[in-house]
């Protein structure tokens, strides 16, 4: 049995007084794993905030190398320095705004790993690669050439988020979600020998009101949600809905 995820990204949200919001969310019973992933400058606060609660405080990037000159970057020992235990990396934000491809993803992979960081490898396609039917193709590439030889099912998370659907409340139908995580599974497992046991999450417009249905499909084992985990009351549900 895969323990299942509710994992929120808040982008480039949150103030100090953000840091409320979780002090809500350490009320909320969860039977599965929970994981925050807020700016770099609220993680070292959040850390101390989360305490002993079983929260997970992680980045939402970090350079390939660990040090050196390159102003304005992180490095996966800084986060981890912080007390960081997770990384997201290759979200579609990033490979767009910044032309991450998968092999700068991969780079980043190992070096997070080194850290002791968990990573959670984002892959998706655009509008209109999933109208030219390619959804799948496209995918199955960011996925293996984002995804390191030696990554297994505890240092490594994978994220499925259609781009379409990040923030735009659109959703895919759920018989679309689970040939996609169906695709997905499979590929893990031809490849890795404890690919069965990988969690794969959901992305793309997660809210309270449909988390259950999507959580409850074949091979979704949680979500990675953008602006509903911004809110205690609206992640809280979701956690819920995941345990």
């Amino acid at each position: 049995m895969r323990r299942k995820v509710a994992a929120g990204n808040w982008k480039m949200n949150g103030l100090s007084a953000s840091i409320s919001e979780l002090e809500t969310l350490k009320t909320v019973k969860a039977d599965c794993d929970v994981i925050i992933c807020p700016p770099a400058t609220l993680i070292a606060t959040m850390v101390k905030t989360a305490g002993d609660s079983g929260i997970v405080i992680g980045g939402q990037n970090c350079h390939s190398k660990l040090g050196g000159a390159h102003t304005g970057d992180i490095s996966a020992e800084m986060l981890a320095d912080i007390g960081a235990r997770a990384v997201i990396l290759g979200h579609s934000e990033r490979r767009a705004d910044h032309n991450e491809t998968s092999s700068d993803v991969h780079a980043k992979v190992s070096p997070a790993w080194a850290a002791g960081l968990q990573a959670i490898i984002c892959i998706g396609e655009t509008e209109a690669e999933r109208d030219a039917g390619t959804t799948l193709s496209v995918i199955g590439e960011q996925l293996a050439a984002s995804t390191p030889n030696d990554a297994n099912a505890k240092n490594t998370i994978i994220a499925y988020e259609p781009i379409w659907a990040i923030g735009t409340g659109r959703t895919p139908t759920l018989a679309e979600i689970v040939k996609v995580h169906d695709y997905l599974r499979a590929h893990l497992v031809d490849r890795f020998e404890d690919g069965d046991h990988f969690r794969i999450l959901y992305g793309g417009s997660v809210k309270p009101s449909n988390a259950a249905e999507i959580f409850a499909l074949s091979n979704v084992d949680g979500g990675l949600v953008g602006g509903a985990s911004l809110k205690a009351a609206d992640f809280g549900e979701i956690i819920k809905a995941a345990s």
